[in-house]
């Protein structure tokens, strides 16, 4: 038995993007584009149709943009998704019949050929699709159809021979006048035939009884600030004004202004629940806490409560719905850490202790990552045998929080937990909740972290801390940037965290620290910094080879002079500024890398075609030496003239300079501005345009 539709002759293959043939959704922004290529062929030399169908998951009808061929069977379209939630598209192409007729019609005729015959079937075409337009309820075009197709028919009868000549003169001269006749009769049918009009009702209503669609493939949008975001990291307990005090919301709302001035958007705070007392750690990761020691924000659970409660010290949750509303007015928005692990002291570990790994001695497991010892946590069991009511426990720690207004979440070590799990957590709150942005914090191997994007995870942390170079800084960002990798997985930049202190930062002086801001910032268009650390220069590591701080804030309280007068606040807040002005870095997209003469120095660019934007960064990746040499634009890329001058401007100093060609020469010190962040105009008419010779 045959169980094929053979008349189904369509193929279309390799469609991008696609992640793992559809299993996992694309990822985009509100008000970003989708652009779609496919492989589209048939046997033989049939013209085709070839549709790019997308629709709001929520609505019935799909909208349809006819896709553009680019040769060699490769096609082409895009759509712009308007709403966030969850799209789809899909890609149907069928053989098309009055395509293929008119191309060959109008082969034909310039071949001089006889179309008489082709202009018949041209017109039984166009009577099916007027059956097919009233079939549609469009009476109207089916009645222009129906007209068109009339037109194309007129002159039939006039095909016939001449019947018993009296003489051969008498038979010629009956044909000469009806071939003439013939000829003015046939150019304005094939006027008609070839009619932009015709071809645009033909192809509203083509046969598409035999169309091949591809499976349908998912579009996750989210608001901008999934894409596009500053982040400052801060210990709610280390904001009090008074040495040695525990901070408070109240101080946090105090200190508002200063994050937001910084050109801050996101508010990061670490665990803001109660603390274990059992095994708390003490100043410097001790095993042994002392009076007063305050312990750790991630060892969760206490008297006062789990992960739905609020640590006494820092107020009620009327505070902190205050500091919600509060840091709303100033441009920022809170987001909450969620860490699924408990101290020895929640209420989970004595309620639930079937959520827990029992030791051999019926004693809980507490946390290790050998040789590392964290008996101040207990992490969940995900394989227990009540593991469905863990995880709907779990769930409802984000509803309870979603309840007081957050729709941000930094989540501790996703990568510790079944993936199964994530992408059930996340799939259930983006369905109610399709704002909520989930940031990974897996600092681990790739394929994990790529997988949890996948998922759902919104962004994650990424590896540049630890790239330094410009090879490493190069390939990596380039991967990120320009492979399948892109379309689901969106990197955030963190200079530092509570447990990084790279080497780089310990040992490069204020330099490293400006280079690395100026990195972060522009490379992508998401990334963050743990303050007041970052900003004040702290680069004391507990001890040689380690990437912990000494006196970290993770184990005590620490007071800071947010007006020391080596604070980096107002490079970070030009940074944010440059940032927000210039929608080229805005985007992970459009970042393209230029060759330079010197190792040291990194030139790359990032364009945003659609503002006329285009950013171009020289970085001195050296913070201990002046280093200076010639890069080599990519002007044709970049969208410039070549031939003609074009004015580079400083958004960090201010100079300006008139550049000719792609080759310039460029000097950095590192001890007063390790980089350039150049916006290029496109185009300087005299030296009276450009501003430098004012």
């Amino acid at each position: 038995m045959i169980d094929v539709e053979g008349k189904q002759r369509v193929v279309i293959d390799r469609v991008r993007p696609e992640i793992d043939g559809g299993r996992f959704a694309i990822k985009r922004t509100v008000g970003e584009k989708v652009a779609v290529e496919a492989d589209v062929f048939t046997d033989g030399h049939d013209a085709l149709g070839c549709l790019l169908l997308h629709r709001d998951e929520r609505a019935a009808a799909w909208s349809e943009v006819p896709m553009e061929a680019l040769g060699n069977d490769r096609f082409r379209a895009d759509f712009t998704v308007t709403g966030v939630g969850r799209w789809r598209y899909t890609v149907t192409a069928w053989v098309h019949a009055f395509k293929t007729w008119r191309r060959d019609l109008r082969k034909r005729v310039e071949a001089g050929q006889d179309v008489a015959l082709d202009l018949l079937a041209g017109a039984a075409l166009i009577h099916q699709a007027a059956e097919r337009a009233r079939a549609a309820g469009r009476k109207a075009d089916a009645r222009v159809l129906a007209g068109l197709a009339r037109g194309l028919e007129q002159g039939r009868g006039d095909a016939r021979e001449v019947r018993d000549p009296r003489d051969a003169r008498e038979a010629r001269d009956a044909r000469d006048a009806r071939d003439a006749r013939d000829a003015r009769d046939l150019e304005p049918r094939l006027r008609l035939a070839l009619d932009d009009e015709l071809a645009q009702l033909m192809d509203r209503h083509t046969d598409r009884a035999q169309a091949c669609t591809y499976r349908e493939l998912a579009v996750i949008v989210e608001r901008a600030r999934a894409r596009f975001s500053s982040w400052y990291e801060m210990f709610p307990r280390s904001c009090s004004p008074e040495p040695g005090r525990h901070g408070t919301f109240r101080d946090v709302v105090a200190r508002l202004p200063y994050v937001a001035g910084m050109g801050f958007d996101v508010l990061y705070l670490p665990p803001i629940h109660p603390i274990g007392f059992t095994h708390r750690k003490g100043k410097n990761n001790s095993p042994v806490a002392e009076p007063g020691d305050v312990g750790s924000p991630w060892a969760i659970g206490g008297p006062a409560g789990g992960h739905k409660a609020i640590l006494p010290e820092l107020g009620t949750a009327a505070d902190f719905r205050e500091l919600i509303a509060r840091a709303r007015d100033h441009g920022l928005e809170i987001a909450m850490d969620v860490a699924f692990q408990c101290s020895p002291d929640h209420p989970y570990v004595r309620e639930h202790p079937e959520w827990f790994r029992k030791r051999p001695d019926g004693t809980i497991q507490y946390a290790e990552n050998p040789p590392k010892k964290y008996e101040d946590i207990y992490p969940f069991d995900f394989e227990c045998e009540a593991w469905r009511e863990l995880w709907q426990e779990l769930k409802s720690i984000f509803d309870h929080w979603l309840g007081e207004g957050i729709r941000i979440f930094r989540v501790d070590n996703p990568h510790t937990k079944p993936f199964v799990f994530w992408e059930w957590l996340i799939g259930e709150i983006k369905r109610d909740h399709p704002d909520v942005i989930f940031l990974a914090e897996a600092f681990t191997r790739p394929k994990l972290m790529y997988r949890l994007a996948k998922l759902g995870f919104t962004q994650s942390y990424d590896y540049f801390p630890w790239r330094t170079n410009r090879w490493e800084l190069t390939q990596y960002f380039t991967e990120l940037t320009t492979t399948e990798i892109a379309e689901s997985f969106r990197p955030s930049s963190w200079l530092n965290t509570p447990d990084i202190l790279t080497e780089h930062l310990q040992f490069g002086g204020r330099p490293a620290f400006m280079q690395r801001l100026i990195l972060a910032a522009t490379l992508g268009a998401s990334y963050g910094i743990y303050g007041p650390p970052f900003e004040l220069l702290e680069n004391r590591a507990r001890e040689r080879g380690s990437e912990e701080y000494l006196d970290s804030e993770k184990y005590q309280l620490r007071h800071w002079d947010l007006d020391a007068p080596h604070s980096l606040r107002d490079l970070i807040a030009l940074v944010n500024r440059v940032r927000r002005e210039n929608p080229a870095l805005q985007s992970d997209s459009g970042l393209r890398f230029h060759p330079t003469d010197n190792e040291q120095l990194l030139c790359y660019s990032k364009s945003a075609p659609a503002a006329d934007n285009v950013i171009v960064a020289v970085v001195n990746l050296d913070p201990h030496h002046v280093q200076s040499g010639w890069l080599e634009l990519d002007l044709a890329q970049l969208g410039f003239d070549g031939s003609r001058p074009f004015q580079v401007h400083d958004l960090l100093t201010g100079a300006r300079y008139l550049w000719s060609g792609g080759r310039n020469f460029v000097q950095l010190d590192p001890r007063q501005t390790p980089a350039h962040l150049f916006r290029v105009r496109r185009r300087v008419r005299s030296e009276q345009d450009f501003d430098y010779f004012q």
